[in-house]
């Protein structure tokens, strides 16, 4: 039990001893103590005035009493309106170090005996993975690690989005203007490749349409279509959408390919299974650059006929509706949404209708209490919809749903549009950080005598961790703007600033050579910045819990910043290896060396390696 949880045991017996009020732990709020107070941690007692009919001091210095009395770690107290500041003795604190170093999973809990799917990337085989993607899988693998290292069973998942229109559109241009090459005939990685016959597609439709504006056809439709005082370029971008299903050429194309893979036609199959191959085998190296594996994959081209048993027994038990036209609703009016569409008047599937089969496929394959959705702010509604839906078909698993909804990644000179190719593609974004982490690095000089293949790693941690941080540091809900440059800065709040301070400390303790028989319980002249380090490693815990339970990667990243930019200043104004007493050098240098061990354990929770020179 930590120190906390112990705290708040005896303030409940404290209650029932002296009051005669009965609470559970988790009623007692403990903090850690502002810094214009003095104290280490603070109880919060104003729930307790109104139902003890006493006022907050009185009962804040009963309860300080009480403790001082039971705890030997306690060294005083005091009171500031409703808040009992405690502070914990030196002793404490050098227990609290030990622990720390004595266990190397410091930080984790014991296993909790549930299981949660975390579903992410979830990539379309048109194009290669782009920064947004990044920001997705990033979230989804730290989001992993967090709950893992909570104590939860994790099933790492994706659905690849393998079908349908857009897909249609490379296999089309790829007919059309492939001429027989590959990624292997080419050079090109498999995604790449693919990618490239997307945006061409896009290309060909854009000229295609153009030149029909001019045609008979399309200033007829103008004509018939517009409405009163429109001008031409406003119509033909509200018409893009009709022209490509009515009129276009390669539109006619990509829907009749779309018809032939839904009936299963041997040659577009073919074709289908070819390409996607090459796009999965450059998703695995994206995958495998980022450090990132999945447990389990799903595919769209197996799940799009899911759900359609449900939504059947569904109408069996009116949940849903069907309208006169066959088509099958729902309605969400009672939880202040609309009604929802979830099959087609022609029997086929919405995406809703897939969704709700796939959340059921994945519980009868994996056993899980709870399942994590990790997608953009764009599909808010539709999660939210969904989750309801499943409420009602009243599936085991519908109340632990959870959408770990983020903002969209932009980049200094803008938004990013696939169809145009404009995005900045994963592989190229994690070299640009490698190598911005490797000019920084060689302009400081500070790899000389480094062999070229160990300097060549350094330089991938150091840019990794700078794409990583610098992502995982935003809240999830927030959207962002990437800078590469900004994102290596030494000395900004940054992955390579965090790594800094663990080279730092690695640097340290090799010199140290500490053979000394002394244990850190043997120091008792404790500094204030001392203590805060203990302090700040103490309650790493509580910050992985908290983390893990609101899918928030950032307060981690906020933390090991905050850790080794305490640690930057303990080094600057405390002397270590020079320390004024053998008990102080042997501390400082525990001390170091706990700091690093937390710092590598949180770095590692967001995926990030730490080199061992920077």
């Amino acid at each position: 039990m930590n120190a906390t949880a112990n705290l708040k045991k005896i303030i409940v017996q404290a209650l029932n001893e002296i009051w005669g009020l009965e609470i559970e732990d988790t009623d007692v709020l403990v903090n850690e103590t502002r810094p214009e107070f003095e104290g280490d941690f603070t109880v919060v007692v104003f729930p307790f005035a109104k139902q003890l009919r006493t006022a907050p001091v009185k009962i804040g210095e009963q309860l300080g009493n009480y403790i001082l009395e039971k705890s030997t770690a306690i060294s005083s107290f005091n009171v500031v309106q409703g808040f009992l500041n405690l502070s914990f003795n030196n002793s404490f604190w050098n227990v609290q170090l030990d622990e720390i170093l004595k266990n190397v999973n410091f930080g984790y809990s014991e296993p909790n005996g549930n299981k949660v799917l975390v579903e992410f990337s979830s990539p379309n085989t048109n194009k290669p993975l782009h920064l947004g993607h990044i920001r997705n899988i990033l979230l989804g693998w730290s989001s992993s690690k967090l709950l893992q290292a909570a104590g939860y069973e994790v099933v790492k998942t994706q659905i690849v989005n393998d079908r349908g229109i857009a897909i249609c559109k490379s296999m089309i241009a790829y007919q059309l203007f492939g001429n027989g090459t590959t990624p292997e005939s080419t050079g090109i990685k498999g995604d790449h490749f693919i990618g490239k016959y997307y945006v061409s597609f896009e290309t060909h439709f854009k000229q295609e349409y153009k030149k029909w504006q001019k045609s008979d056809n399309g200033l007829n439709a103008f004509d018939s279509n517009k409405k009163e005082g429109e001008i031409e370029d406003h119509f033909f971008d509200r018409f893009k959408n009709e022209y490509f299903n009515t009129y276009s050429k390669l539109g006619i194309q990509a829907k009749e390919m779309l018809l032939k893979w839904e009936d299963g036609d041997e040659d577009t199959i073919q074709l289908w299974s070819k390409m996607n191959s090459w796009v999965y085998e450059g998703f695995e190296k994206t995958y495998e650059k980022l450090g990132v594996y999945f447990d389990r994959n799903y595919y769209e081209s197996d799940t799009y006929k899911l759900g359609k048993t449900l939504i059947e027994d569904g109408l069996k038990r009116e949940v849903f509706y069907k309208k006169e036209d066959g088509s099958v609703w729902i309605n969400l009016e009672d939880v202040g949404m609309d009604h929802k569409l979830v099959l087609r008047s022609d029997g086929t599937s919405v995406y809703m209708t897939q969704d709700i089969g796939t959340a059921q496929q994945r519980n009868v394959d994996n056993q899980v209490n709870r399942m994590v959705y990790v997608v953009a702010d764009e599909q808010d509604y539709h999660f939210k919809a969904l989750f309801e839906i499943l409420k009602k078909l009243e599936e085991p698993y519908a109340h632990e749903l959870h959408h770990l909804s983020y903002g969209m990644v932009d980049l200094p000179t803008g938004k990013m549009k696939s169809r145009e190719g404009t995005v900045v593609d994963a592989d190229d974004l994690i070299e640009d950080v490698i190598n911005e982490a490797k000019s920084a690095s060689m302009s400081r000089g500070e790899l000389e005598g480094v062999d070229q293949f160990d300097q060549e790693e350094i330089f991938r941690k150091i840019g990794l961790a700078a794409l990583k941080f610098f992502i995982i540091k935003v809240n999830p809900r927030k959207r962002m703007t990437f800078d590469p440059k900004e994102s290596v800065d030494m000395q900004g709040q940054t992955g390579p600033y965090i790594q800094n301070a663990y080279v730092r400390i690695l640097s340290v303790l090799r010199k140290s050579k500490n053979n000394s028989t002394l244990e850190v319980l043997d120091y008792d002249d404790l500094q204030e910045l001392e203590r805060k380090l203990i302090q700040t490693m103490f309650q790493f815990p509580d910050f992985i819990k908290d983390a893990a339970e609101a899918l928030d990667p950032s307060s981690i990243a906020n933390y090991c910043y905050n850790l080794a930019k305490m640690y930057h200043r303990f080094y600057h104004e405390f002397r270590i290896l020079s320390a004024e007493t053998e008990s102080a050098k042997y501390f400082r240098l525990k001390l170091s060396e706990a700091v690093a061990q937390i710092l590598k354990t949180g770095m590692d929770l967001l995926g990030i390696e730490m080199p061992d020179r920077m």
